[in-house]
């Protein structure tokens, strides 16, 4: 047998390991933040909502019960993105959670 004879195993080794972390970024995240205007102005991004829920009438809704003024934004990278007045992410935090659009366990709040 030669140097240039080596056996090649049948099974990938490093397969089980590539599943593993594949499978650990599924974990999709809703991602509230909070943007400084000018002054003391904020604006509240939430990203993240599944493609299946209606932007608008959740944004609607929102609306309503904050007392607040809002878009949807088509974003290139992020898709859509729904845009509040004001700091409103526990606000909409608790209300994505009581409408049983996210769990809790699935929301990430950015800010200061």
């Amino acid at each position: 047998m030669s140097a240039l004879d080596v056996q090649i195993p049948a099974f990938d080794p490093f397969a089980d390991a590539d599943a593993l972390d594949s499978a650990a970024g599924t974990k999709e995240y809703v991602h509230i933040r909070v943007q400084q205007r000018n002054g003391r102005k904020c604006l509240t991004t939430v990203q993240g909502l599944k493609k299946g829920y209606s932007y608008t009438k959740i944004l609607k809704d929102l609306k309503k019960e904050f007392c607040c003024n809002g878009t949807v934004v088509q974003d290139p990278d992020l898709g859509q993105v729904i845009q509040l007045q004001g700091d409103q992410r526990k606000n909409v935090s608790t209300f994505l959670v009581q409408a049983g659009i996210v769990k809790k366990e699935n929301i990430k709040i950015h800010g200061f």
